[in-house]
């Protein structure tokens, strides 16, 4: 069977927060997740690239290390990873057998992604590994993956008014939910948060009396004279630990600086992680589809999921940051975007659009687009000044036109919206 039959029959459970089924499915399994010491980490954006740091510096460490996130691009596979490589196809069928197996008749059915997650932990489990870097999937308190008491290091990114519609309409009530991942007396680290949801954290950490930092940004500064990495990467400093950054933006200031903050705390614990270690691994981290620069059909293209207003703003700032040093005129940006039908299309719109700014709008196959006619009509209503807003069936054609549209004006190309848009796109235009 392959990996999507496997999953399929789960799908129409849909999402269903709570820990009940995943714990009794888990208990059945012998409770892997006992056996697995890890690093949780919640928030609206950034988590993936912090699971992406930390994962990278241990595997330099010499650690086995798993990583779980979600949601993949491509595959499956690309959710559980050990020392930054995917789950193989076999591994990955053979450890759904066994949680399918695992699953009683007699009591409710797990959602589909609490066979994946339950699959995570076995896997990491069967494969001792010595730490996980696990990234929660929706919220916190109530995501599958908070089943762990003990964890070594919990950590919150940020926090937008993203799941609303499932976590609380009000920044506080989602903070409350992404608090639910911390636990008494096991450290914290916390990235810079909006007021209210500042206060509902900071009341939950002295609640349960957790050692806390609180990082804020690490700064640039010059590459050492000798760096220990040949790549010509910018480097940056948080709190005494100098390091390159490989992945793109200013953001990663915040993200690096909660990684570097995790692993002075492991390191605090006993866990031996040299100063070289966490240069090349920080220097090798990737994550693909986030601010990333891609070549196709001869033609520059810049991918992010930019899948709300809070990382709609980071990627409009780095590409302002691109466009600066070019010419004193502004260089026309070509969006070409589809976006799911549950997300705040307004706010994206309005950090996004700029006067000038040209618009193609795509539908995203196979899950609840938002419809192209409908955005293009809100995206010229909030941005009359947008020089084109057109509606594609698809995305290649799309993709197609502004190319051309490049070739003539030179305009700048951006993919973004969705990471389920990316997907798409890596799977059908043969990158």
């Amino acid at each position: 069977m392959t990996i999507d039959s496997l999953l399929q029959p789960f799908e129409h459970f849909g999402v269903c927060l709570g820990l009940d089924n995943i714990r009794r499915l888990l208990s059945h399994l012998g409770n892997p997740q006992e056996q697995v010491p890890i690093v949780h980490v919640a928030g609206s954006n950034g988590k993936g690239s912090v699971c992406a740091y930390l994962s990278s510096v241990l595997t330099q460490a010499g650690y086995r290390v798993g990583r779980y996130t979600s949601p993949h691009l491509v595959n499956w596979n690309e959710r559980i990873c050990l020392n930054d490589h995917p789950i193989s196809t076999l591994d990955l069928e053979q450890t759904l057998q066994q949680v399918i197996a695992a699953i009683r008749a007699d009591e409710p059915s797990p959602t589909q992604f609490e066979v994946i997650t339950a699959a995570a932990w076995l896997y990491f489990a069967q494969q001792k590994v010595d730490i996980a870097v696990i990234e929660v999937g929706l919220g916190g308190r109530l995501d599958a993956t908070n089943v762990c008491d003990r964890p070594l290091v919990s950590i919150i990114t940020s926090l937008s008014r993203e799941h609303w519609q499932r976590l609380g309409p009000t920044l506080a009530d989602i903070a409350g939910e992404k608090a639910g991942i911390l636990k008494p007396q096991c450290p914290a680290v916390v990235g810079p948060l909006p007021p209210d949801a500042a206060i509902v954290v900071k009341n939950r950490i002295a609640e349960l009396q957790c050692p806390i930092v609180w990082a804020e940004p690490a700064k640039w500064v010059d590459p050492p004279a000798s760096p220990l990495t040949p790549d010509s990467l910018p480097w940056a400093e948080f709190r005494g630990v100098r390091y390159p950054l490989a992945l793109q933006g200013e953001i990663q200031l915040t993200n690096s600086a909660m990684a570097i903050a995790a692993l002075q705390i492991l390191q605090q614990q006993g866990w031996q992680i040299p100063y070289d270690a966490i240069v090349q691994g920080m220097a090798k981290t990737r994550w693909q589809g986030r601010l990333q620069w891609i070549t196709w059909q001869g033609h520059k293209l810049l991918i992010d999921g930019a899948h709300n207003p809070a990382s709609a703003e980071v990627l409009r700032q780095f590409v302002d940051r691109q466009i600066e040093p070019l010419s004193q005129k502004p260089k026309s940006i070509h969006w070409i975007m589809g976006m799911l039908s549950t997300k705040d299309h307004a706010d994206v719109f309005k950090a996004l659009l700029r006067s000038g700014d040209s618009l193609s709008l795509v539908p995203v196959p196979d899950h609840s687009s938002a419809d192209p006619i409908a955005l293009a009509k809100l995206a010229r209503e909030l941005c009359p000044g947008l020089i084109q807003c057109q509606t594609y069936p698809a995305l290649l054609p799309a993709l197609d036109t502004a190319i051309v549209k490049q070739t003539s004006d030179s305009s700048f190309l951006v993919l973004c919206g969705s990471l389920y848009l990316l997907g798409h796109f890596f799977r059908t235009a043969a990158v």
